[in-house]
């Protein structure tokens, strides 16, 4: 099976990106819980003030199968009340692979360390 990357693009309402935010891990958690073929998903906010969702999943059947029932999940359906428009659905198989230190990023980039002291 070849590793998937999940991008879907789409615009919220005006006022609903703190709901948005604080109603992820909620609906990531049940989501992961129906698709277990998700590796990791990450949220994002382009320059044009759209997001693009991103996931990385085991392979692309599992991919499509979860882009078919994923109105299945309650909390994710409940989160999706929060796009105002859909910019698309697009699966793309992963050619080349390398990880660097993930963890880095999230102590370094999310929760920076003080560099007083």
């Amino acid at each position: 099976m070849t590793l998937t990357i999940e991008l879907a693009a789409f615009t919220v309402w005006e006022g609903a990106e703190p709901t948005l935010l604080a109603e992820r891990p909620e609906m990531l958690a049940a989501f992961r819980q129906a698709f277990p073929a998700a590796l990791a998903a990450w949220l994002t906010r382009q320059d044009d003030g759209s997001w693009l969702d991103v996931i990385i999943w085991r392979s692309r059947p599992e991919a499509e199968e979860a882009a078919r029932r994923i109105d299945q999940v309650p909390e994710a359906k409940r989160w999706f009340r929060h796009i105002a428009e859909s910019k698309g659905l697009r699966h793309v198989e992963v050619a080349h692979e390398e990880l660097f230190e993930l963890r880095r990023i999230h102590d370094d980039v999310v929760t920076p360390r003080s560099s007083a002291g």
